[in-house]
């Protein structure tokens, strides 16, 4: 089977969302998520659910959203010119994840299909997605199981996917204008059409539902960690490089808003609170400076790992 089953995986996208959304709101305990059904004037539309001042997240969003138009936007175009003009449908999840204790990481995950439509011309899908982490203070087991997870995730799939894809995801979550990584990467893949539907489907599947075994078990290990002034002020200022890459970088959300996207549910991937201060550099020697030294530089974390 090569023809994208567009119900099952609009099926399969609302219950992750929901099955992410109630694992969330257990583990944070003191807070729930708010829905907004919304519809787009131009076909479709979504959910959007957002979790905010809870006990372990200072806000969490969970979107879930099926969208159409009749020519795709330039940010879906540009590395495809064969796409312009053709009438499209998206769909995905996307889920963003900022703690309030700063030993906890901040997460993206997200797994999408598109489908590119033209009158006499067979339908043209891909599916996308992946996760990534960041964290402000590093630590070598929490992204061992990070990227453990992830690599079991794409096992099935053939040796090759998660190392192929992990160079993926350090390639794009990587701010150019700073020459910097943003976190510690994960798995990032596009343009995934070339086993099948079947195949596709199944690999994003297997991605969507490994991604609470992967954060979760950091999440529970971190936040209680005591903090004070001086790391609540670290997270703020490198959440300013979080809105730096989705604002200037990001494909979805460039696409989003080029293609006339609800507006509130695009951008609650931002943090609620975050600071810039002029060419500030961490101590030399700080946890701080380990963060840049040790943990961002793109590295083979399971190098040796079984």
């Amino acid at each position: 089977m090569n023809q994208a089953d567009i119900d099952a995986v609009a099926q399969y996208l609302r219950e992750l969302q929901d099955r992410l959304c109630a694992a969330l709101q257990q583990e944070d305990g003191a807070a729930e998520f708010r829905e907004d059904a919304w519809h787009k004037p131009a076909g479709g539309g979504g959910r959007t659910r957002v979790l905010a001042d809870g006990a372990l997240f200072e806000q969490a969003g969970v979107n879930f959203s099926h969208v159409m138009g009749d020519s795709l936007p330039a940010a879906a175009t540009a590395a495809r010119p064969e796409l312009a003009g053709r009438s499209w449908q998206a769909m995905g999840v996307s889920l963003v994840l900022h703690p309030r204790n700063p030993y906890v990481p901040t997460s993206h995950m997200n797994v999408r299909l598109f489908v590119a439509e033209k009158a006499g011309a067979a339908p043209l899908w891909w599916f996308g997605g992946g996760y990534d982490l960041t964290p402000y203070y590093g630590y070598k087991e929490d992204v061992v199981h990070w990227h453990r997870t992830a690599r079991t995730a794409c096992a099935p799939f053939g040796d090759e996917v998660y190392p192929r894809y992990k160079q993926w995801c350090d390639e794009y979550f990587f701010l150019k204008h700073r020459n910097e990584a943003r976190g510690v990467g994960g798995i990032f893949f596009d343009d995934l059409n070339a086993w099948g539907f079947v195949k596709c489907f199944a690999f994003v599947r297997s991605v969507g539902d490994s991604y609470l075994g992967a954060y979760l078990p950091i999440a529970q290990r971190r936040r209680d960690t005591p903090y004070g002034e001086r790391q609540r002020d670290f997270q703020l200022y490198r959440r300013g490089r979080y809105v730096e890459f989705n604002l200037v970088w990001d494909r979805g959300t460039l696409f989003g808003l080029q293609s006339g996207g609800r507006t509130e549910s695009i951008l609650m991937s931002m943090p609620p609170l975050v600071k810039w201060r002029y060419d500030w550099q961490p101590a030399p020697g700080s946890a701080e400076a380990q963060l840049y030294e040790k943990f961002l530089p793109p590295r083979d974390w399971l190098a040796g790992i079984s």
